[in-house]
């Protein structure tokens, strides 16, 4: 039945579907990509799947174009003067990742070799477009079996991260109860984040009776476009080119903020960069998956307590509370919504009353959001780009 591809395509959707059902039920204490990456797995290896599945389904060409135009509409969903107000959150994410990666390699190199390393650095400062990144550089050099090793870590580091953030912002919360503290800690608290505002007050380049659905969509893809020629014809990688494009672009206007959002593209975008980051991972055994999985917990490990003690680190040079600066570092291993859905939970479940929710909530909302950007959407496709390189 799979060779008729609307059926297939049905198929690979439900389990999508099924993947999002259990992360909302469970507030992200599930992932998605959790679900749906062990998921297609199992139902691969059984044999209910075939291995060319997306082939059927007739939409892998059409996947293969998806990250270049999101990591330009990554860029253009950076909130500059939330990030100029909040540097040193900034600073502490950043921090947190670099320490991962180097620890990563200082106790990753002699045990599992200086490549497999690599390949996990990405994806765990990171998410899906960092392990796309690292996951066709892998096949260029050969190397594809070592893809089931980011392919383990994207799947489980929210597994890892949310847990860890969610005790650690909890007693935070608490301290905010004390209403001594309440003063001190509401000198570090912000509102919630409101992204591009300043963006949207900008004179846009495109008057805004042109910003139609599609002319937004040709513009990331136009951005996506130069972005993989500048890739072709200079020796940095067509994601940096990318990231700086939506930024830039972004920043003097010719590109509105949450460009695929707007253009109502976000979704299906997103969808098909699943579609791609599974298709990457055919080669993927149950034996390999038995091989390589010492090899990413490893890098888990080591990573999480780079993570950690890079936002203790930090948090105690800016004299901030480590219960909100090490969560800020592990925004990492979370991503949106992931980061929001704990700061919910967190201010709902230990607030005693709304006026005390609120307070919660806003004080580790934008800090944790902010934390975010700088480690999925911006350092992790650097870091991503410029270590796989050195394969």
């Amino acid at each position: 039945m799979f060779d008729i591809p609307m059926i297939a395509v049905a198929v690979i959707l439900l389990l999508f579907s099924f993947g999002e059902y259990l992360s909302i039920v469970s507030r992200a204490r599930i992932p998605m990509l959790f679900v749906v990456t062990f998921g297609y797995l199992i139902l691969v290896w059984t044999g209910v799947f075939p291995t060319d599945i997306f082939d059927k389904a007739q939409l892998t060409a059409f996947a293969s174009l998806m990250p270049a135009p999101l990591i330009v509409h990554m860029g253009t969903i950076i909130p500059f003067e939330q990030l100029k107000q909040q540097w040193k959150t900034v600073l502490i994410a950043l921090t947190g990742i670099v320490l991962a990666a180097i620890f990563i390699i200082i106790v990753g190199m002699p045990i599992i070799g200086y490549t497999a390393s690599v390949s996990g650095i990405g994806p765990l400062t990171g998410g899906t477009l960092a392990f796309i990144i690292t996951s066709e550089r892998l096949q260029e050099v050969g190397l594809a079996t070592l893809i089931t090793i980011p392919a383990i870590i994207m799947a489980i580091q929210g597994v890892v991260g949310m847990p860890l953030a969610t005790n650690l912002l909890r007693k935070y919360g608490m301290k905010l109860q004390d209403s001594k503290a309440k003063s001190t800690h509401r000198q570090i608290a912000a509102t919630i984040i409101h992204q591009n505002k300043d963006l949207t007050r900008k004179k846009m380049i495109v008057p805004e009776k042109y910003q139609t659905q599609i002319v937004l969509l040709t513009q990331a893809f136009v951005g996506g476009a130069v972005a993989i020629f500048l890739g072709e014809i200079t020796p940095i990688n067509y994601s940096l080119w990318a990231l700086a494009i939506g930024i830039t672009g972004s920043y003097f206007g010719l590109f509105k903020g949450d460009l695929m959002e707007r253009a109502n593209a976000f979704g299906l975008a997103m969808s098909m960069l699943i579609v791609m980051i599974l298709s990457l991972m055919d080669t993927i055994t149950f034996s390999l998956f038995l091989n390589y999985l010492p090899h990413a917990l490893l890098i888990l490990g080591v990573g999480t307590i780079g993570i950690l003690l890079g936002g203790y680190i930090m948090s105690k040079i800016f004299k901030w509370d480590v219960h909100l600066g090490m969560p800020i570092a592990l925004t990492a291993l979370l991503g949106f919504p992931a980061d929001y859905i704990v700061c919910e939970e967190v201010s709902r479940s230990i607030g005693r009353d709304q006026k005390e929710r609120d307070l919660i909530f806003d004080s580790i909302l934008t800090p944790m959001l902010v934390g975010g950007f700088t480690t999925v959407t911006v350092a992790s496709i650097v870091i991503a780009s410029i270590l796989i390189g050195t394969i």
